[in-house]
């Protein structure tokens, strides 16, 4: 009997095929790179470097080096590299993310001079690609305010609200706080999709802020 007499007579090989079908599909789509909403995000290369250094530009300084490698640290991840996780306690890529969202969310807010009433490490229902997006934008708005606004850095400051209290932390504590919490946890994200298989893209270079053809 032929295998084309087979698929046609026997149900079981026919189920067999099908369901085989069906694992390699999402085989194949777990393994895609998620596409972002939009064509151009921000911080796919650093931007040009201030012509002086002050407080306020090495500051926004800080923040273009974290969205360069924030860009680059998550772009092609895939649904395999999302859920991945080095251990059962750890928190998985896509959590890493939701986390590096919320601080990205409170350093912009200092920027606006907003009061945060959340504290950065909630989870996020958004798809990855939204919050990819808002993460980056949150920081693009961040340095375009910090460049038009005061020279004096004490205008700006982190305020969380608790209840009726409000507490204020200076700039300072925005350095030492989230944004370098944030850059520790990109470094994260870069390191568990090389274990999940999905290595960074080579040609970043994160001294030159640029990427190799």
């Amino acid at each position: 009997m032929t295998f084309t007499a087979m698929f046609k007579h026997s149900p079981a090989v026919k189920s067999i095929l099908i369901s085989t079908l069906f694992v390699l599909a999402a085989h194949m789509a777990l393994a895609q790179p998620i596409a972002s909403p939009v064509d151009m995000l921000p911080f796919r290369q650093i931007p040009d470097y201030p012509e002086t250094y002050t407080a306020k530009t090495m500051l926004v300084r800080m923040i273009d080096g974290l969205g360069f490698r924030y860009y680059w640290a998550t772009e092609t991840l895939t649904l395999t590299d999302l859920a991945y996780k080095p251990t059962p306690e750890a928190r998985t890529t896509e959590e890493t993310i939701d986390h590096i969202l919320g601080l990205s969310a409170v350093v912009v807010n200092a920027m606006q001079k907003k009061v945060n009433t959340r504290s950065g490490e909630e989870t996020s229902a958004l798809p990855f690609a939204t919050k990819r997006q808002q993460t980056l934008q949150n920081l693009k708005l961040a340095r375009d305010l910090l460049l038009t606004g005061p020279d004096n850095l004490d205008a700006y400051a982190i305020l969380f609200q608790n209840g009726t209290k409000t507490t204020r932390y200076p700039i300072w504590n925005l350095i030492n706080g989230p944004l370098e919490d944030a850059l520790w946890h990109v470094g994260q994200v870069v390191s568990f999709r090389r274990s999940s298989g999905n290595p960074i893209n080579s040609k970043v270079n994160v001294l030159t802020g640029k990427v190799g053809k």
